[in-house]
């Protein structure tokens, strides 16, 4: 996901926007909205990753020392 966030942003920001009708620039407006939405919930989603992993070691040290 964070190869086609930063394609998407090159691609954004490549866009003249001194020629769009107010049409295209509201919707590159909605664009750079949803981008900088993808780009949070994928930061969320990395910390969740990690929390995830620091869990489930927790879990195999307390299977481990509980088999003690």
């Amino acid at each position: 996901m964070t190869d086609t966030i930063a394609e998407t942003v090159d691609l954004l920001y490549t866009i003249d926007q001194d020629n769009l009708t107010p049409d295209q620039q509201i919707a590159l407006g909605a664009a750079l909205a949803a981008l900088a939405q993808a780009e949070r919930l994928e930061q969320i989603n990395e910390r969740l990753r990690s929390i995830h992993q620091v869990l489930n070691a927790w879990s195999l040290r307390a299977t481990v020392d509980g088999g003690r």
